[in-house]
């Protein structure tokens, strides 16, 4: 049992916990919880640290979900543990998880491309929201810019609930050359705008598309707005003039969701 926080590999978790470059050198990500714990491919789970009350508590939990896997958990004092853990109240689970690297082509999703890009979203719960969202919608892919906050920050690790898995995503270098391809491959492209005209529901999303949502605070950024075919709007009741720019993504995912289950 690690009983110290100098300890080199206490001092690594940290760091990969706290710095995104730390993370990439090494592509991996943490995750903490048993849920996430149990949802990890295993072809993706590189190591597991429990605490010590945790390992008492549910050992025999954790020998089943690491049946026949060559990873083997670590135990953690629970002071170490806590030291480690970015939550407030630490379930007593993490794990070390390999990056999954998509192509640009496994991201747009091909004949069935449902796609939401996602311009300079700076909001790690937002970012995790979406991720999650998108699944449940049905979306086939996440085209992000490269300034959009780092998807394994472990609070977008945690807003995702395991969705991060097996949501495909890709980081362009240049969003609207990303944009340009899927235009080029018949995607029609819509964006959320206030300059909208036509309200989204009145669009037809049956055919391959993709949203474009943007930064939380200035919205699209006036080059990929250009890109859309078409500006669309949610429509709003009082004097709220636009909504939060996962919710956003929600209703359009799930009204794309909607008209295509009805074909």
């Amino acid at each position: 049992m690690i009983t110290s926080t100098g300890n080199q590999k206490v001092k690594r978790l940290v760091n990969l916990r706290k710095k995104r470059k730390a993370r990439d050198e090494e592509k991996v990500f943490l995750v903490e919880g048993i849920r996430m714990f149990r949802e990890v491919p295993a072809k993706r789970l590189l190591e597991v640290y429990v605490s010590e009350s945790f390992y008492k508590r549910e050992g025999g939990t954790v020998s089943r979900v690491l049946e026949g896997c060559a990873v083997r958990p670590e135990i953690l004092s629970d002071t170490v543990y806590d030291y480690v853990s970015d939550t407030k109240t630490p379930q007593g689970v993490l794990c070390v998880v390999r990056q999954k690297e998509y192509t640009f082509a496994e991201a747009a999703g091909g004949e069935r491309a449902h796609i939401l890009v996602l311009d300079n979203l700076q909001d790690p719960g937002n970012m995790g929201t979406v991720i999650r969202t998108a699944e449940g919608a049905g979306v086939t892919g996440i085209v992000m810019s490269s300034e959009c906050v780092d998807v394994y920050n472990p609070k977008t690790i945690r807003s995702t609930m395991g969705s991060v898995y097996r949501m495909p995503l890709y980081r362009a270098k240049d969003l609207t050359e990303a944009v340009r391809r899927m235009k080029e491959s018949g995607i029609h492209t819509y964006a959320a705008h206030l300059d909208g005209v036509l309200s989204y529901d009145e669009a037809d999303f049956t055919k391959p598309c993709a949203f474009f949502i943007g930064n939380e605070g200035s919205g699209l950024r006036e080059e990929v707005a250009a890109l859309a075919d078409t500006y669309i709007r949610i429509p709003m009741e009082g004097e709220v003039e636009s909504l939060n720019a996962a919710t956003a993504a929600a209703v359009l995912m799930f009204e794309a969701a909607r008209q295509r289950r009805q074909q």
